[in-house]
């Protein structure tokens, strides 16, 4: 049996990828807050922010993880505050870093002892995983730490036949998105991309899939955002 468990897929990029998986025959498991409105897909109800999480779904999770012949563990939860660097208390900033890094450990700690060769660890970044704009401090400085976790993962599992990669979303029209966006700010976005458009989720939910299917991709940082300009 092929799994996929994946974070955040109530909506946006983990929605349309659950959606992916299901049609390529996956049993898809949802962790998040939200239930997924595909049918096919198993939701487990899950807080990221909410430390020592993983105690209140390992019994859900086991059975799935011990019956799969290879497991795809995508870490694409991640939560966005309009904050900064010169104003962000460190309470707010804990909250940030449970959601974006410390709930992806915590997955990767108690899933790769069952995760058998084949078996791949996906993590969604940003275009803010690699720069930084003013006013997403939380924000950049977890997706920048995403990518030193995805290396060192693909370091630490070297020879257990299990890849890694990260893959980073250029502007895609998600909920999160329009939520940050205000509608007369969106053309600009849009003309930040050298097409002049938007990414879909649908477009991240291929590579998405593509990178589970493909190891020699293994500990690379993949762009997804339409060749952005750099004004």
């Amino acid at each position: 049996m092929k799994v996929l468990i994946i974070t955040g897929a109530s909506s946006g990029i983990g929605l349309h990828t659950a959606q992916r998986f299901v049609s390529e025959g996956y049993s898809v498991t949802n962790l998040s807050r939200r239930r997924c409105p595909v049918p096919a897909v198993n939701h487990i109800n899950c807080d990221l922010s909410v430390p020592g999480f993983m105690q209140a779904i390992n019994a859900q999770l086991t059975p799935l993880l011990r019956k799969a012949d290879s497991v795809v563990l995508i870490h694409n939860a991640s939560k966005l505050e309009n904050d900064s660097a010169v104003e962000t208390p460190s309470n707010q900033f804990r909250s940030v870093l449970e959601v974006n890094l410390v709930g992806p450990n915590s997955l990767n700690y108690f899933m790769i002892p069952y995760m058998k060769q084949g078996s791949s660890i996906l993590y969604v970044g940003s275009t803010l995983s690699e720069k930084a704009v003013p006013g997403s401090y939380s924000y950049v400085v977890t997706k920048h730490a995403i990518i030193g976790m995805m290396r060192a993962t693909c370091q630490d599992l070297a020879g257990r036949g299990i890849h890694t990669a990260c893959i980073c979303p250029g502007f895609t029209d998600t909920e999160m998105l329009r939520h940050h966006v205000p509608d007369d700010a969106m053309d600009s976005v849009k003309a930040m991309s050298s097409y002049n458009r938007l990414v879909s989720p649908d477009e991240i939910a291929e590579t998405l899939f593509w990178s589970s299917q493909n190891p020699v991709i293994n500990g690379t940082v993949l762009h997804a955002n339409l060749g952005q300009i750099e004004r």
